[in-house]
């Protein structure tokens, strides 16, 4: 969870880049699913945040999969909010499953996170699927 404010004396400490990379193992049979649900929640500073943002692009080895992009707008302060996200999944040739299968942690994502237009943070993550 991040606290989003503007002002540099209100911010959580920076995260280290570990805190921005996470490693996720599935079974196989998640590449199969059409639709997942992911629960995001965040606090909100002092300042309202206007035009919050996410945009999420997932690959496998240099291949964009799918581009996701959340809108979730004005934020009020000192606010803790929860949103749902519907990722719905595209179809994978069977001969990119099984290479998604055989190359685990080839197949990654980097969401932007921006306030304003602005980026203000920036995470990474890799997926196993041999889980």
């Amino acid at each position: 969870m991040s606290s989003l404010t503007e002002d540099a004396s209100e911010r959580e400490e920076q995260p280290t880049e570990a805190a921005r990379y996470v490693r996720y193992r599935f079974s196989k049979d998640f590449l199969h699913l059409k639709k997942v649900g992911a629960t995001v929640e965040f606090v909100v500073g002092s300042r309202p945040i206007n035009k919050f943002r996410m945009v999420e692009r997932h690959y496998f080895k240099d291949r964009l999969l799918k581009s996701f992009d959340f809108e979730f707008g004005f934020c009020i302060p000192n606010s803790k909010n929860t949103c749902e996200h519907i990722y719905e999944f595209p179809h994978l040739n069977p001969d990119l499953v099984k290479e998604m299968v055989a190359c685990p942690y080839e197949t990654r994502s980097d969401s932007f996170y921006f306030v304003d237009d602005n980026l203000i943070m920036h995470n990474k993550a890799d997926y196993s699927y041999d889980g």
